[in-house]
């Protein structure tokens, strides 16, 4: 099954068969796919509509399609329908203006902008909340209500999930994470972790001056806290830059993007949780952190976003030589 899938000898390099060893997942190289997200978002939303067909992932950096489908349908038929998709691209980027060739990434773009806006009515009924508290003066039953859920076990296991928004092993996870999508030839993901790392750091600190609020002293803390409490860090950074994480790796594999974006949100709430347990912080801090980080979460995606936008047009003069 190795080889080049043609119809005639114009399309005779179009399609390359690269693994086709196992029954229902072939893995094609696509001419004209390197380099070019307008092509691979094109050919994923086109091939996944297609019977028989499970999952799609088009690759722009390595210039590889991964198909999954239905085993009792053949190698050849799926290389031949993927060659129909690109050959449908190619002449309708000789013949359609760059804004009506762009329309199949019109449904992500109205997806996120559903996403962004409910993110900012979250984020507004997070502020308003945090008000609510404030006002009522609720902070400190709350507090002394959860002082009663102590015991030695659970202040251990707490204190491991509060270590996952500490600087220490925010700098190392997204250094790591940081230089593995640069060296990947990611640098817009790259660039938009290390915003969302370093904007929510200097932003916490910038409010944490402005608003000078002392931490709670309702009973000895078990971990170290110092600086003032107002909005708590650990839920801004780990809105921002665990949110900008799940989000990468959600586009990265669609097909665990719920799981990824639970995992994100358990995640991130359980470190509020546990500022609140440690005493460290007022209910109204961690609120207040999370309606910031995520407001900057979303000035984050944005800039992704806007980035790979604007990609499309510097890569679609490349494309049409690629495909003619």
């Amino acid at each position: 099954m190795n080889g080049y899938f043609s119809h005639h000898s114009h399309q005779q390099d179009l399609i390359q068969a690269i693994h086709t060893s196992v029954k229902g997942r072939g893995r094609f190289k696509v001419k004209g796919l390197h380099q070019s997200e307008f092509l691979a978002k094109h050919i994923e939303l086109c091939l996944i509509k297609a019977e028989n067909i499970v999952q799609v992932r088009a690759n722009h950096l390595t210039g590889n399609v991964l198909v999954i489908f239905h085993p009792d349908c053949s190698h050849s038929a799926i290389a031949s329908r993927l060659q129909d998709v690109v050959l449908d691209y190619s002449k309708a980027t000789k013949t359609l203006p760059i804004t009506t060739v762009t329309a199949p990434v019109q449904p992500q773009l109205n997806e996120l902008n559903n996403q962004l806006i409910l993110g900012s009515a979250a984020a507004t009924t997070l502020m308003l909340s945090s008000g609510i508290l404030y006002q009522y003066g609720l902070d400190e039953g709350i507090l002394l209500g959860l002082q009663k859920l102590h015991n030695p076990l659970l202040d251990a296991i707490i204190k491991g999930v509060t270590f996952l928004g500490e600087p220490t092993f925010f700098l190392g996870i997204c250094s790591a994470l940081g230089m593995n999508l640069w060296q990947n030839q990611r640098q817009r993901e790259a660039k938009a972790l290390g915003l969302a790392t370093i904007g929510a750091v200097v932003l916490n600190g910038l409010f944490k001056e402005l608003f000078r609020r002392a931490r709670p002293t309702l009973w000895d803390y078990i971990v170290n806290a110092v600086h003032y409490s107002f909005p708590s860090g650990h839920a801004m950074v780990s809105t921002a830059v665990y949110g900008c994480i799940g989000y990468i790796l959600a586009k990265e594999f669609p097909q665990w993007r719920k799981q990824i974006l639970t995992s994100t949100t358990v995640l991130i709430l359980a470190i509020g949780f546990s500022r609140l347990y440690l005493g460290v912080h007022w209910p109204t801090d961690v609120l207040a952190g999370y309606a910031a980080g995520l407001l900057w979460l979303i000035v984050c995606i944005l800039y992704l976003e806007w980035e790979q936008k604007s990609s499309f047009t510097d890569n679609f003069q490349q494309i049409l030589p690629e495909l003619n």
